[in-house]
């Protein structure tokens, strides 16, 4: 979670519905992306509170001055060549399952091309970590938001899923891992860019 200094707004990298993929009210417009635990339908059907405002993967918004753009979900190489709109969501015996089963919370191919077409980038958000990002020996980021960043080039990168902070250059961009809310977050000057992490 990301809180602009100057501008009353939030954004967020994700996973922001609760256990029944319901949204609370945020007493500022709060703009974010899909994370893998989200209420798909929720999101579908616009039944969102009045200042959470869902960035679709792919598109661009002005944002009090600032050009944010988003790729959320994760990535699953058995849907990646699906279309969005033909990502299944099937229902099963408890919200939980139902959850897991739904396929809306991975990104595709045609989303990640979108991405790269897009210039003019302030701020890019993905819930998925670029590469490398290491977890132990096991390198958890994703090629397909490294080579978005080779081709948007925006001025800062934030992601979020794997909920540790982290501050690296990737493919000649800042690229900040978020860390879970409940322990810390940023606050970002919207002319600089320039960010200053808040410990909870």
């Amino acid at each position: 979670m990301t809180r602009h200094a100057d501008v009353p707004c939030w954004l967020s990298v994700g996973d922001l519905a609760d256990e029944h993929g319901q949204y609370e009210a945020v007493p500022a417009p709060l703009y974010w992306i899909k994370g893998n635990n989200e209420g798909f339908d929720a999101i579908a059907d616009g039944s969102l509170p009045e200042n959470c405002r869902f960035l679709a993967n792919g598109t661009l918004r002005d944002v009090e001055g600032l050009r944010i753009a988003g790729l959320g979900g994760t990535f699953a190489p058995s849907w990646y060549d699906t279309e969005p709109a033909e990502l299944p969501h099937p229902r099963k015996a408890s919200a939980r399952a139902t959850a897991l089963a739904d396929k809306r919370r991975h990104y595709v191919r045609a989303e990640v091309d979108a991405c790269t077409r897009l210039r003019g980038v302030d701020v890019f958000l993905t819930h998925e970590a670029p590469r490398p990002f290491r977890i132990g020996r096991i390198d958890a980021g994703k090629t397909q938001i490294s080579e978005i960043l080779t081709a948007m080039q925006p001025r800062l990168h934030l992601f979020g899923h794997h909920h540790r902070f982290s501050e690296g250059a990737r493919q000649g961009v800042t690229s900040v891992g978020l860390d879970l809310v409940s322990r810390s977050y940023l606050i970002i000057d919207s002319a600089t860019l320039a960010y200053e992490r808040q410990s909870l």
